[in-house]
């Protein structure tokens, strides 16, 4: 039983996963890949810890989208994807400190190290154009 739910839950989030692979973003599905990523990309990496809720889908995403569409974007882009690959999120989170795990969230580090944080209350109150707006003034500002 466990086996055909876990599929099922996997075949019903791939189209979330997909709405940022598609747009170049890496997928870090287990902590080994997180700390081999994240804290050796040397530059302006983007983090999106990804979920299934509303607020990822109306906003966070398409947000995310409309930023990467800006001249001035990240050296490196990632994501995590939280309720389902939970020890890469886990591993992740680490590097947003001193924030609370919250999802979605979206994280911007420079030499990994956080330098600005998009918190879940930050996003489900707004629009995917105010999300994209907050991000490329983080990208203007930090992408130089």
């Amino acid at each position: 039983m466990s086996m055909s739910f876990d599929r099922y839950m996997k075949d019903m989030v791939q189209p979330m996963r997909d709405e940022l692979t598609r747009l170049g973003i890496q997928e870090l599905t287990t902590p080994e890949e997180v700390a081999e990523q994240l804290p050796t990309a040397k530059g302006i990496s983007l983090l999106v810890v990804n979920s299934v809720c509303g607020c990822a889908a109306g906003q966070c995403r398409p947000g995310v989208a409309q930023a990467l569409q800006h001249e001035v974007t990240p050296d490196h882009l990632f994501t995590v994807f939280a309720g389902q690959d939970k020890e890469a999120t886990a591993k992740a989170r680490e590097y947003l400190v001193p924030y609370p795990p919250s999802s979605p969230s979206i994280g911007i580090l420079k030499d990994g190290e956080l330098v600005h944080f998009v918190e879940r209350h930050s996003i489900e109150n707004r629009s995917a154009e105010e999300i994209a707006a907050e991000l490329t003034a983080a990208f203007d500002r930090y992408c130089k």
